[in-house]
């Protein structure tokens, strides 16, 4: 198919008339929970609380000069703070510019300046100091607030307790006057400017409106709804436009949102928490997935049948036939010895995830849906608000993105281009007019770069990005996430990322698991005290170049790597390879390891397949 609508019925809204609804709807109930320390008791606060501190924060942004149509930036971690201000600068009108804390400080003074946010929020007394590095920097005077309590007072620092003072003072004047200033809000008014991760060039401000938030929460919630005594566990950032929309959704449904201590704890405040709905992006069920598949001996053996009886029971469930005798007693036994415990380490009351930001091998979405894990993988960029298609209980088909969400359509254009046409379509970059104008068509379609096919049934399938396929110097196309993807169910590999474009062939750079590696290391007698002398070991190359190559050899000869480089540290977001949503920036990559790229299509190395990083 080249094109598929899903018709509906989606009134405009504006996220101030979402917040203040649920706040009449939930008053009573609980909103979000946080760790006040490191360890694992949970502070409660509800929907009125949310509201009282929303009110008093409004009142800080007026008092501070702040006005509708000014722009702050919001540099923090997730936190209750993080929500607040947000709902505050909707509901007095100004526009907030959401930075990922783990920017540097030159990433984060050109959305500063490129936005022209007036105030900082931050949170920790890092990112106090990044903020007024960020202030020197640019030579201006921008206001700067801190959620936490400083150890010492900071020049040009506002505290938060000293924002909020001017809005502690309530009269029933006071809250007719700001639900008044909320309601002034209008569907097409920019809400907010997200700034693209930008895996090549400088990033984009993109401009959402109320209504390109609140059509998707409507949509959204028509096709995977949440409840009042669900539970989300909140870690993926809330400055990516998947967890604040599902934050907004949740909102809106009185869900209780649980923040977790950190990304590096979530294996851990899963347990804790134990969550109905959790979105993530791959990362963490590729985790969960390598660390099942690299069992040991007796165990090893279990998983490995498991799995085998899991993939027959979940392809005989997903066609609709039933279940042998056999089938069932198999699949109860496998149940009891493996797939419970899988369920139990992500907290055992799980009614399903929802998988996006990159793509999800569909190997793992397989294993997680015979272990009784629904994961449901959805697709959407920053520009859309950002989900257009998404996989659900009624139309579920592992490997796709599922269909469109209620009030979207889905075209593929030339080149196999995924266009979009829906009211979660942005308004466009900010102060970039030619850069709007190539991606929103005159038909009202955006153009989203990324490469897929619409099947039979209406499920689209993402095959890969433009920008990221792979012409050799031979002229044949590869598409790398594809083969990337594949090679992440390879539990003795951490991250793989394919190299090649107008060179003679592919060749692969490989992070690793090296908890897996060393087990292994351990057993055949090698010394694992040193990771850089025992990726050096011919053992350990051989070992790497044979599971790569079995876990490839369906591929076309022209896709099949010939050279692999092993490295000893991983791609990270902090040393740039990374952006914030974990995609690849391919071109940054190629620039870090240059060196060993080029070795590998030297003259001499013809003959050596597997590289080391020097």
């Amino acid at each position: 198919m080249d094109r598929i609508s899903n018709p509906a019925d989606l009134p405009e809204s504006t996220l101030t008339d979402l917040f203040l609804g649920a706040i009449d709807r939930h008053g009573d109930h609980l909103a979000y929970r946080y760790f006040a320390d490191s360890g694992d008791d949970l502070t409660d606060l509800g929907f009125r609380d949310i509201y009282q501190f929303v009110r008093a924060a409004t009142a800080g942004l007026t008092a501070l000069g702040l006005s509708r149509g000014d722009k702050v930036a919001i540099l923090s971690e997730n936190r209750w703070e993080w929500a607040v201000s947000d709902f505050a600068c909707l509901c007095s009108g100004v526009l907030d510019v959401p930075i990922y804390s783990t920017l540097t400080v030159s990433q984060t003074a050109y959305i500063v300046d490129n936005s022209q946010a007036r105030l900082l929020f931050v949170s920790t007394s890092e990112q106090v100091k990044k903020a007024k590095a960020v202030r020197r920097q640019l030579g201006a005077d921008i206001k700067i607030v801190a959620y936490d309590r400083l150890e010492f007072p900071s020049e040009g620092v506002i505290s938060w307790e000293e924002f909020l003072a001017p809005g502690w003072v309530i009269t029933e004047t006071d809250e007719e006057h700001f639900r008044v200033t909320a309601g002034q809000a209008r569907p097409d008014d920019v809400a907010t400017i997200l700034y693209t991760s930008g895996t090549t060039g400088d990033p984009k401000g993109v401009m959402l409106t109320h209504n390109n938030l609140a059509s998707n929460v409507t949509a959204v919630r028509r096709v995977i709804p949440s409840m009042e005594d669900d539970i989300s566990l909140v870690f993926l950032p809330l400055s990516h436009v998947l967890q604040r929309m599902v934050s907004y959704l949740h909102f809106a449904e009185g869900t209780t949102q649980d923040f977790a201590h950190s990304m590096d704890t979530v294996a851990h405040d899963l347990t804790v928490v134990r969550p109905s709905v959790v979105t993530s992006v791959p990362r963490l069920y590729e985790k969960v997935y390598n660390r099942v598949m690299g069992a040991e001996g007796l165990k090893k053996k279990l998983v490995q049948w498991s799995r085998k009886v899991g993939d027959e029971w979940a392809e005989e469930t997903l066609a609709g036939h039933s279940l042998s005798v056999v089938l069932r007693l198999k699949y109860g036994i496998a149940d009891l010895l493996v797939f419970r415990k899988i369920r139990k380490a992500v907290g055992g009351r799980i009614r399903y995830f929802v998988s996006g930001g990159a793509p999800l091998a569909p190997d793992i979405n397989l294993f997680f849906f015979s272990a009784g894990v629904w994961i449901f993988e959805g697709y959407g960029l920053t520009e859309t608000s950002p989900v257009t298609n998404c996989n659900t209980f009624e139309d579920f088909k592992i490997g796709t993105v599922g269909k469109p969400i209620p009030g979207t359509e889905i075209g593929i254009g030339e080149n196999g281009e995924i266009l979009v046409r829906g009211p979660q379509v942005m308004k466009g970059y900010y102060n970039l007019h030619e850069q709007t104008a190539k991606v929103l068509d005159p038909g009202g379609w955006f153009h989203t770069g990324d490469v897929g096919e619409i099947d039979e049934d209406g499920f689209l399938t993402i095959t890969d990005r433009i920008k990221d396929i792979i012409v050799t110097a031979g002229g044949k196309n590869v598409a790398p996430q594809p083969i990337e993807n594949l090679l992440k169910t390879n539990n003795y590999i951490e991250q793989a990322v394919m190299i090649g474009d107008r060179r003679p062939f592919c060749v692969l750079l490989v992070v690793p698991s090296f908890t897996n590696i060393e087990s292994w290391a351990r057993k055949v007698g090698l010394d694992v005290t040193d990771r850089t002398a025992l990726l050096g070991q011919r053992e350990v190359q051989d070992l790497m170049e044979g599971q790569i190559l079995d876990q490839l050899e369906e591929l076309a000869r022209y896709e099949t790597p010939k050279k692999i480089g092993l490295l000893e540290s991983p791609f990270t977001i902090e040393n740039g390879a990374l952006t914030p949503t974990q995609k690849v920036k391919r071109s940054t990559v190629e620039s870090q390891y240059r060196k060993i790229i080029d070795a590998f299509y030297l003259r001499e190395n013809m003959d050596q397949t597997v590289f080391v990083e020097p």
